[in-house]
């Protein structure tokens, strides 16, 4: 297994959650949903089922998934998948919304491998 995490500094982290969280919904229940339609340059890992609060989410993809945490003063992310081209996929199309919908404030994601996939194979 592959993973990754970010952790983006917002005092706005519960409401981008949300917002990321009723999008990925969304994606889940539409049944002509596929990733094709957005057309940024290569698919995006697509959506099983999603999972929000105010302040923790769980988007599920078909071979892997992203946990996100919200503080008062950050966004936290994890993404693991089975196979590296699957977690880039996820970190994609993550960042891609992200991006989108905090556009005023201006975030940008930048992930980083988790310790232990040094030891993956």
């Amino acid at each position: 297994m592959y993973s990754s995490h970010a952790r983006i500094a917002t005092d706005r982290a519960s409401r981008y959650l949300t917002q990321l969280g009723r999008h990925t919904g969304q994606m889940s229940r539409l049944s002509f949903h596929r990733t094709p339609r957005h057309g940024h340059g290569g698919a995006s890992a697509e959506v099983a089922h999603s999972e929000w609060s105010d302040t923790d989410a769980v988007i599920a993809f078909g071979q892997g998934r992203c946990t996100l945490h919200a503080t008062e003063d950050a966004l936290a992310l994890h993404a693991e998948a089975e196979d590296l081209e699957q977690l880039r996929r996820i970190q994609d199309g993550v960042t891609r919304r992200l991006e989108r919908i905090s556009r005023r404030d201006q975030l940008t994601v930048a992930w980083s491998p988790a310790s232990s996939d040094a030891t993956a194979p």
